[in-house]
């Protein structure tokens, strides 16, 4: 197998050295090193430096669905003489913040744990499903989108170190990943940049073979994160589903877990429902919000570790700074 230590200098000082950077890009442990504490050292350091590029491609991708959104949201406002302040309130973000938002949200999903994770996802699942039969087709579907960026960022996460789990060269393949994701989110905010700007002037004029390419097929932009959330949620599922249950040693073990789960979220679901049918406007999101996370957390008091109710703490918070990053797009969602 190709070694960095094949063709750099051979000197036996380096040796060690060559060793563990091997190691670090197969993520894997070296070679005579277990058993030891050094072994479980290098465990955690190897854990560390694979969780902050699949948290970064998470991360990119919930900068990606905003960058889209806001773009389509913008074209729709522009069209309608009535949401001028809409149009203005997006023109006016801040864009600096969008880069600060990518390294919180990265930092708060290299901090949660795979199995919050992963149950955050199946949370969301479960509710999309919900909301889709329950409203019809189409209805509240942009809302929908901005609702699902914290559980996007989740299952990004926890499916890509799940498919690469164990894979030769993995965190290269991670880091591979996060370059590619960046690169998509740094080219999805300078589309985003460009249409605030200059997309009401180059569709009048057709100077701009991008704003009229926006300007002929725009409206197709919620098809396409539609398929391209449904393909990324089914792959989180399966990953979110394996991950919870490799951790149980017995049938009987799993089930003492599934079942409350399962309980738990058929009455959030229940209940956010009825709440989102009987109130309007902004307080019912973050308030969606703090009972989700307040039942999951009562309920991994009960049959989760320690570990976990921390994370679920921390993914209350990023959570709610995703919301409050999109509150602009979220009021122009509901008035929609």
């Amino acid at each position: 197998m190709f070694s960095l230590g094949s063709w750099l200098p051979a000197l036996p000082g380096l040796a060690w050295g060559w060793a563990l950077l091997d190691a670090l890009l197969q993520g894997e442990s070296p070679r005579g090193w277990h058993g030891d504490g050094s072994a479980t050292a290098w465990g955690t350091l190897v854990t560390c430096c694979c969780l902050f590029p699949a948290g970064l491609v998470g991360a990119c991708a919930v900068s990606v669905l905003c960058s889209l959104l806001k773009v389509y949201l913008y074209i729709q406002s522009l069209n309608d003489p009535e949401r001028q302040a809409e149009k203005e309130a997006i023109r006016t973000q801040r864009w600096v913040l969008e880069s600060l938002h990518v390294v919180m949200l990265t930092g708060v999903l290299v901090l949660v744990g795979s199995r919050v994770a992963a149950l955050v996802v199946l949370e969301f699942s479960l509710r999309a499903i919900s909301t889709i039969l329950s409203l019809g087709k189409g209805m509240h579907s942009s809302q929908l989108y901005l609702l699902c960026q914290y559980s996007l960022g989740c299952g990004v996460s926890c499916g890509l170190s799940f498919l690469l789990e164990g894979a030769p060269h993995r965190t290269c393949n991670l880091v591979l990943a996060a370059g590619l994701a960046g690169l998509l989110a740094a080219y999805a905010r300078r589309l985003a940049r460009h249409v605030c700007t200059l997309y009401e002037l180059h569709s009048r004029a057709r100077y701009c073979g991008v704003c009229i390419l926006l300007l002929a097929s725009g409206h197709g932009i919620p098809r396409l994160l539609w398929n391209a959330l449904a393909i990324t949620f089914a792959v989180a599922d399966l990953a979110a589903v394996v991950l919870i249950n490799r951790d149980f040693l017995s049938t009987a073990e799993a089930v003492r877990f599934w079942m409350p789960l399962t309980i738990c979220y058929t009455l959030l679901v229940i209940y956010m429902q009825e709440e989102t049918r009987q109130s309007a406007g902004r307080r019912p999101v973050y308030q969606t919000v703090l009972v989700r996370m307040g039942g999951l957390f009562i309920l991994l008091l009960t049959v989760g570790r320690w570990t976990d109710v921390l994370h679920v703490l921390v993914s209350l918070l990023g959570e709610l700074w995703c919301l409050l990053r999109a509150g602009v797009m979220l009021e122009a969602c509901r008035r929609q």
